[in-house]
């Protein structure tokens, strides 16, 4: 059996069509330039995203990389999940307000922030919004959002 191999980001872009593929790679240059350390980039679920690696974090309640951002070319709008968006209720404020003093009108759900156009993106908000947790940080949100369940033992 031949194993698939998993997509760079290069080539999840060059698989985009060119409109999206120019959107996408300068929301991607903004995660990159303002990324903390300790985060990899990586195609997993058909997107970029950028996680804690299992070999620095590997207790996570899914088994999977702790993912922080991710970025994906949907069917009708292009989507930036914000991980640390949906763990911080205070960083989802923040994101909201930025939003509201660029002028921009923000359509987002619990982490994800769907726009068509690069225009509809404050990316400067963007930016300093990925910026904003560390690995460690984000590290902390999960395990108080997942405690370890006790052993079982004899009794």
């Amino acid at each position: 059996m031949v194993e698939k191999k998993t997509p760079t980001a290069e080539e999840y872009l060059e698989s985009l069509p060119a409109d999206r593929r120019e959107v996408v790679s300068a929301v991607r240059d903004v995660v990159l330039r303002n990324l903390p350390a300790g985060y990899d980039e990586t195609v997993s679920a058909g997107m970029i995203t950028y996680s804690v690696p299992l070999d620095r974090f590997p207790n996570t309640y899914n088994k999977q990389p702790l993912s922080y951002v991710a970025l994906a070319s949907q069917k009708s709008h292009i989507a930036l999940y914000m991980m640390g968006a949906y763990a911080d209720p205070a960083q989802a404020r923040w994101i909201e307000e930025e939003f509201a003093r660029a002028g921009k009108k923000l359509d987002m759900g619990k982490s994800c922030i769907r726009f068509r156009k690069l225009q509809d993106l404050p990316l400067e908000v963007i930016g300093e919004a990925v910026s904003r947790m560390p690995p460690e940080e984000l590290i902390a949100l999960h395990d108080a959002a997942h405690p370890p369940k006790p052993k079982k033992g004899r009794s």
